[in-house]
């Protein structure tokens, strides 16, 4: 029987060398949502003017930033940072609106807090 690191399948992320091991439950979806400088334009747009379509994000890349981007590539930004959870998007009638939910980062930001916070001191070994 072959160890379950090495079954075939989908792609598992999170994982360090053969270890299944995750760290930050959710945290490292939205890290990789923000690895992208096109995902970040789009969450900047979209907190500066909420609840937008995606020809309107298009339009804002290139006029705003000078970015051409398709709508395709622009839709598939949008789902990368929806399963992150940092969009929400809702159908009114047949428009697609997009709206910034800035709850995921919070878990962002505590994770940068604690890690630009001083360490702890180590305790001093006994002989």
């Amino acid at each position: 029987m072959r160890p379950r690191y090495c079954t075939p399948g989908p792609r598992r992320r999170g994982l360090i060398g053969n270890r299944q091991v995750a760290y930050g439950g959710g945290v490292d979806e939205v890290f990789r949502a923000l690895a992208d400088p096109t995902r970040r334009l789009l969450l900047q747009e979209l907190r500066r003017r909420d609840r937008q379509t995606l020809f309107e994000l298009c339009t804002r890349l290139i006029t705003a930033h000078g970015v051409a981007v398709t709508r395709q590539a622009v839709s598939k930004h949008l789902g990368v940072l929806a399963d992150a959870g940092l969009v929400q998007v809702t159908r009114a009638g047949r428009t697609t609106v997009h709206r910034l939910d800035p709850g995921p980062l919070a878990g962002v930001a505590g994770w940068l807090d604690a890690m630009s916070a001083p360490a702890p001191a180590a305790p001093e070994e006994s002989p």
